[in-house]
């Protein structure tokens, strides 16, 4: 489905599902944000690398893949800027770029929303079986290295979302992120993310099993090594 939609360019990946908290403080996304307020609450994000250059503005291309945003909460501050709270709906295509009359000081483009393609739902619930395994553990090894317990995500039951949710999550480069953005299969998706977390929860595993040696060795507990040498 085509359709006109603002677009703001953030150095973010949005997945279906997904909460965005954003500080609105340029005024012409200021003023995308009263247009917003005013019709459907919806805007596009969509990927740009950071740039550091103070002069640059940079913008996505046609072809390039976003994320709809649905406006969920909004908290404006004295001084006209504002934080809000929005959530990732439908992707879309950027296919061109339109003007808009009167002119808005922020970009338009016309966009074309897309789903995932049909899969079979055995496989898919296999799939998001070790994704929702894989994930576990990376979590919990995770609360030993960081010493706090995190409220446990509540996993989504469907295949479709936990993909969406998991890779949201999960700390991966822009590059990974906008594959799996712009991935139309759930299998696929899942298959991708199941892989990844294979071996960073392998990984955090070790790295949380030292921490707890570390830390019981700290306690005065044996250390045999030290104990065989002295």
């Amino acid at each position: 489905m085509a359709r006109d939609l603002p677009i703001f360019p953030l150095p973010i990946v949005l997945f279906p599902g997904a909460p965005q908290p954003l500080h609105i403080f340029e005024p012409r996304y200021r003023q995308l944000l009263v247009d917003c307020q005013d019709g459907d609450r919806r805007f596009g994000i969509a990927y740009v690398a950071p740039d550091r250059a103070p002069a640059a503005d940079p913008a996505p291309s046609a072809g390039d893949v976003g994320c709809v945003a649905l406006i969920r909460s909004i908290q404006p501050l004295p001084d006209g800027r504002s934080n809000i709270l929005a959530v990732g709906e439908r992707r879309f295509v950027l296919r061109r770029w339109v003007e808009r009359e009167p002119p808005r000081p922020y970009q338009v483009a016309e966009v074309e929303e897309f789903d995932d393609e049909p899969v079979d739902p055995a496989e898919a619930a296999a799939l998001a079986a070790d994704v929702r395994t894989g994930f576990a553990r990376l979590a919990r090894a995770l609360d030993v290295l960081t010493e706090r317990a995190e409220d446990e995500i509540e996993l989504a039951p469907d295949p479709q979302l936990l993909s969406f949710q998991v890779a949201a999550a999960l700390e991966l480069d822009a590059a990974a992120k906008r594959a799996l953005q712009a991935s139309r299969s759930t299998t696929l998706r899942l298959r991708q993310l199941a892989a990844v977390l294979g071996p960073l929860a392998t990984d955090a595993e070790r790295r949380a099993a030292v921490r707890r040696r570390a830390k019981g060795n700290g306690r005065g507990g044996r250390h045999p090594q030290i104990e065989h040498t002295t």
